[in-house]
């Protein structure tokens, strides 16, 4: 980028998220790709990569269901489809339509649906009725069943049309589960199955042109009904008479109903004659009377096995028999999820009919919940759960002749805000905290898989898994083994070292020895950490300890440590998956720093590592002042007062000797620092001024100089520069922004020409980038006069940036900040789950 308005180009890098906690979550569509909702935005991940590919802004409130049209179960009829659907449906109640491009890979908001659902939607199902034609139902905790009509569109660059058919009040016991398939026979009709909170599945029938009528409801569940799926028509010699409808339940079971041709009514008047039941339908239920076709329902198996909920049950997905996208075979396979912490699959027996458990897939630490649902990719040979702790778990038969079901790698990420983020001093990782009570490393690990050019981003390990939500975090920068302090819901912070297990990891993830030689691993003794009984302080495991024998008695107190057995260290040669993550991945803790009054809101380390700066929540005087410690010896030695009300971020200057503070109180602060030789620290407050009319939520240091931004809830930026060490005089204004400024982080290109670019992320989620220039000039009284001109760079793609507030932007730290960079890397977090790295060519 030339700052007089050359090219910039920024490239998103990486984007790390958690899924949503919710059922109805995920969608595997025909495209490959899978959609679910992280906080507001609807996030799309490629499992062949594991790499999150793009978020959709556009939603107001978390997003609870997403569903694909055509879906993976119509993947054989989506082969000549240029364009692909996505439904997203949120907590408000709105739906949105979005179109994916199969030719460029883009993304476009279609339209919000016109009816929006007064509460929450729970499920949207849809089917294929034709190439260009689908049908879909939403339903939400209003206790409405919507069912919409979509015409995709017929020539190329043409808009579909959706249209609502009907809107079913189904009572004050709202429907949580929905399916949709088309009868056997020919007849056109549809069948739709709803199940919810009144332990029935009711069955209700329409006509190609008519209403949806009530048809019946098939009583058997003891609990509420989760999931339900329909299959689509079986074919027995060659003729498509019967179709099977699972359901689960919170009961613990899953059963199977079979739909059976009778015939037309006109037929079967004045007859007795009964369609034959198989040997393993053991209840007659209902008929269903489709116009003048009817269907003997029959209950055909009950599966019992899990241990737990139900939450999800999927038909495996038809391959195709023929290219034209009509024939099709409907395998009897039949995949569920459960809070038991499993996925099943279930088949029938060859020879008896009888439905088997054929393959258990699962999580058998202690970290997981349960899973929220299961989903078959549209080949049926990978499988794919989302689970309690906002993570996937994706398992692929890799057998020939024999089933094999592999773990494979998956994007991983926060489901919560993710409140801060820092760079490795050698800028081989990046660190984030949120408030999902973790701390995740996010590092590139090179040449994971072939089908990715360059390095894939991956979470490589958890160093910190805590019981209150973390607000803030720092590493500390200087020599030696890399070390970071977090803040928490709590008045500590806490000092996390890297075991020996993590920096060899980090080695294989950048396939080279980083800064860290040999010599100084061989003085590490902590090979990793275990988990405490209450998740608050994380104990060492030491090298030598593990290499005890486990029948000692364990007097040498190292066998003894209050742990939890799986919790080992583990280094890892590929990317590891949530399960190792979680126990594998911890770092143990070396200090705790007790002194603040209230739960810790930020930190900051300064440039040599020395220092480390806190403050905490605070509504006086006395409480928000903000501490210093001197790392190693973790001592406080500083307790530095000017704010009344909450310091919201601390910032070294580049050359250590200046600390600036922002704050709720609407005033910057700025301290002098000197270190004495004999290793005291003396500081004084040099400046404090009133800066903007609303809370000033972040600030940034100009790197070449004694410059700073601040920018506010009141929607401005604003430039400030020190003279004569106590004066400070605001140089400039940047126009005000759309929405409150909630992060800033300056980089310096060139230190000659005193330049560079500060990104600025607003509580909207956008993020925009600001040349700056920086100029001093004489006035001939032998004072410098400083001013500044800028200009903005760009404004990134909102399909970019964050749907909720952007919490922190960081530039990862370049060694050679003398010469002109052209590759900067920046990293952002946000209110909306997500973890970013973009690639600004500059």
């Amino acid at each position: 980028m030339s700052t007089n308005g050359g090219e910039v180009e920024v490239k998103r890098v990486f984007i790390g998220a958690g899924c949503n906690r919710i059922v109805n979550n995920i969608s595997w569509g025909a495209s490959g790709l899978v959609s679910f909702g992280a906080q507001n935005a609807v996030a799309l991940f490629c499992p062949k990569t594991a790499q999150i590919l793009t978020t959709l802004p556009g939603h107001k409130a978390s997003v609870n269901c997403t569903h694909w049209l055509p879906c993976n179960k119509f993947a054989f009829k989506a082969k000549h489809l240029e364009h692909h659907y996505l439904l997203s449906g949120d907590a408000d109640g709105v739906i949105i339509l979005w179109e994916f491009s199969i030719a460029d890979k883009k993304w476009r908001h279609v339209l919000q649906l016109p009816q929006s659902h007064k509460k929450g939607v729970t499920c949207i199902t849809g089917i294929m009725v034709s190439q260009t034609d689908a049908i879909f139902a939403s339903t939400s905790s209003d206790g409405v069943v919507n069912v919409w009509e979509m015409i995709f569109p017929s020539t190329p660059g043409g808009d579909c049309t959706v249209s609502c058919l009907e809107s079913l009040f189904v009572g004050s016991k709202p429907m949580v589960a929905l399916s949709l398939a088309e009868l056997p026979g020919n007849t056109g009709h549809l069948v739709l199955a709803m199940g919810g909170l009144d332990n029935k599945v009711h069955l209700y029938c329409r006509q190609r042109t008519g209403k949806f009528v009530r048809a019946c409801e098939l009583k058997a569940h003891t609990d509420w009904i989760r999931s339900l799926d329909f299959s689509l028509p079986i074919c027995t010699s060659g003729e498509a008479v019967s179709i099977l409808l699972v359901s689960s339940s919170q009961d613990k079971g899953i059963r199977i109903w079979k739909m059976a041709l009778r015939g037309s009514l006109t037929e079967t008047k004045g007859t007795d004659k009964k369609v034959e039941i198989s040997l393993a339908s053991y209840i007659e239920g209902p008929v269903l009377v489709a116009g003048s076709s009817s269907y003997q329902i029959s209950l055909e198996s009950l599966l019992i096995g899990h241990e737990d909920w139900v939450y999800s049950v999927e038909w495996e997905p038809p391959s195709a028999t023929s290219s034209d996208g009509i024939g099709y075979k409907q395998p009897l396979s039949i995949l569920s999820a459960s809070m038991d912490k499993t996925m099943m699959i279930w088949q029938p027996e060859r020879t008896t009919g009888i439905w088997m458990n054929v393959v258990t897939v699962g999580e058998l630490s202690h970290s997981a919940l349960g899973f929220y649902g299961g989903h078959w990719n549209p080949d049926g040979n990978s499988i794919l759960a989302h689970g309690y702790g906002g993570s996937f778990h994706l398992w692929k038969n890799v057998g020939v002749d024999i089933d094999n079901w592999q773990p494979q790698k998956v994007p991983s990420g926060h489901f919560a805000a993710v409140t801060d983020i820092a760079w490795a001093r050698s800028g081989d990782y990046m660190l984030s905290v949120s408030h999902d009570q973790t701390t995740r490393v996010f590092a590139p690990w090179q040449n994971v898989t072939s089908l990715m050019c360059g390095d894939s981003w991956h979470e490589v390990a958890r160093p910190q898994v805590h019981g209150h939500d973390i607000n803030c975090v720092t590493i500390v920068q200087g020599k030696g083994n890399h070390r970071f302090v977090s803040g928490a819901d709590e008045k500590v912070a806490r000092v996390f070292e890297a075991p020996l297990s993590f920096l060899k990891t980090l080695n294989h993830a950048t396939s080279q020895t980083s800064d860290f030689p040999d010599d100084l691993q061989g003085d590490i003794q902590v090979l990793g950490a275990n988990m405490s009984a209450l998740g608050l302080s994380q104990k060492p495991i030491y090298v030598n300890a593990t290499r005890e024998t486990p029948d000692r008695n364990g007097n040498d107190g190292l066998d003894t440590l209050e742990s939890i057995p799986d919790a080992v260290p583990v280094v890892f040669t590929e990317p590891p998956i949530e399960d190792q993550l979680a126990w594998n991945t911890l770092w143990p803790e070396s200090h705790k720093l007790y002194g603040h009054g209230n739960e810790l809101f930020s930190l900051c380390c300064d440039h040599q590592g020395k220092l480390v700066a806190s403050s905490c929540k605070a509504q006086s005087t006395a409480v928000a002042e903000i501490w210093l410690w001197e790392v190693g010896s973790w001592k406080a030695v500083g307790r530095l007062q000017s704010h009344s009300l909450t310091v919201t971020r601390i910032e070294f200057s580049h050359d250590d000797n200046l600390l600036l503070s922002v704050s709720r109180d609407r005033q910057f602060s700025i301290f002098s620092i000197q270190r004495t030789g004999i290793g005291e620290i003396n500081y004084k407050l040099v400046a404090r001024q009133e800066a903007h009319k609303r809370i000033i939520w972040s600030c940034s240091w100009n790197p070449f100089g004694h410059e700073f931004a601040t920018g506010s809830r009141d929607k401005t930026v604003k430039i400030w520069a020190i003279e004569k060490e106590s004066f400070v005089k605001h140089i400039l204004t940047l126009p005000t922004f759309s929405s409150s400024v909630t992060a800033l982080s300056w980089v310096g290109l060139d230190r000659q020409k005193n330049n560079g670019v500060l990104a600025i992320g607003m509580e909207s989620g956008l993020i925009e980038l600001w040349s700056l220039s920086l100029t001093r000039t004489d006035d001939g009284s032998s004072i410098t006069v400083p001013s500044a001109a800028a200009s903005l760079v760009i404004k990134l793609d909102p399909f970019m940036c964050h749907v909720s507030a952007v919490n922190r932007l960081a530039w990862k730290n370049n060694e050679k900040t003398e010469d002109s960079q052209t590759m900067q890397q920046l990293a952002s977090c946000g209110a909306d789950n997500c973890v970013r790295v973009f690639e600004v060519s500059v």
